[in-house]
């Protein structure tokens, strides 16, 4: 159970996704953080439990198991899986993490010069992003799915779906690679989401952020790259055989 004595700063640095509840409830928890939970609450006229319970809960690890096979998993349930967990946290996490890029460098730039060079690597990142998901969401996942629905059902006709997705891909496969190399950029010029020994709370929860949006994009490419794709492409042969 979370002490409420702990002070606000002290919650947010053991754990970085509770400065969500506190913003949400403008509650500062950078440098006018060093008064309890309780305080603070009290200060506000919050109840202190139904808090408690917030933060406990966004505190709350889901662990996914290692074996999962996803190259074993039917071809639409994992483009809902890519879609509803990859998709669904970029459309979440992008305006988000660039307005609390833009708010921390107001007040932090003298200090680190090297945010004006995050801040462009990651607007790069993010109109990539946006513009490669919405015609994954709108053009490349629905036809995966039509030509998988056709190939489990071995439908004669089924060859008249393929439109060959090896062109498109390409593209996409450009672009990861786009998204990639300026992944590394931004890993690089944050000293690797590494934050510097006297970083206030502010700072560590930004570079927490981004080594959140970093793993889960790499993993986001990987099952689009290594095993939706080829499996797509494998799945528009067999229907050209029927």
């Amino acid at each position: 159970m979370l002490s409420t004595d702990l002070t606000i700063s002290e919650i947010v640095r053991s754990d970085y996704r509770t400065a969500e509840v506190f913003k949400k409830y403008n509650i500062n928890y950078c440098c006018s953080g060093q008064v309890s939970l309780e305080t603070a609450c009290s200060i506000r006229e919050l109840n202190l439990e139904m808090i408690r319970l917030e933060l406990e809960e966004v505190s709350r690890n889901i662990q996914l198991s290692q074996s999962l096979q996803f190259n074993e998993w039917k071809l639409d349930f994992l483009v809902d899986y890519i879609l509803n967990i990859h998709h669904a946290y970029l459309h979440k996490a992008l305006p988000a993490l660039e307005l609390s890029l833009v708010e921390f460098i107001v007040g932090h730039h003298r200090n680190h010069i090297e945010l004006y060079s995050i801040q462009q690597i990651f607007m790069e990142l993010s109109e990539i992003l946006q513009t490669h998901n919405k015609h994954e969401e709108e053009i490349i996942f629905p036809y995966i799915k039509q030509i998988e629905a056709a190939h489990r059902r071995k439908e004669s006709y089924g060859n008249l779906f393929v439109r060959t997705l090896r062109k498109p891909l390409k593209n996409i496969e450009k672009e990861h690679d786009e998204i990639a190399m300026l992944l590394k950029k931004l890993k690089s010029c944050s000293n690797n989401y590494n934050f510097p020994v006297n970083a206030c709370t502010n700072h560590q929860v930004l570079y927490h952020k981004f080594r959140e949006f970093h793993d889960d994009l790499v993993q986001h490419i990987h099952l689009e790259n290594n095993i939706l794709f080829p499996r797509a492409i494998q799945i528009e042969n067999e229907l050209l055989r029927l």
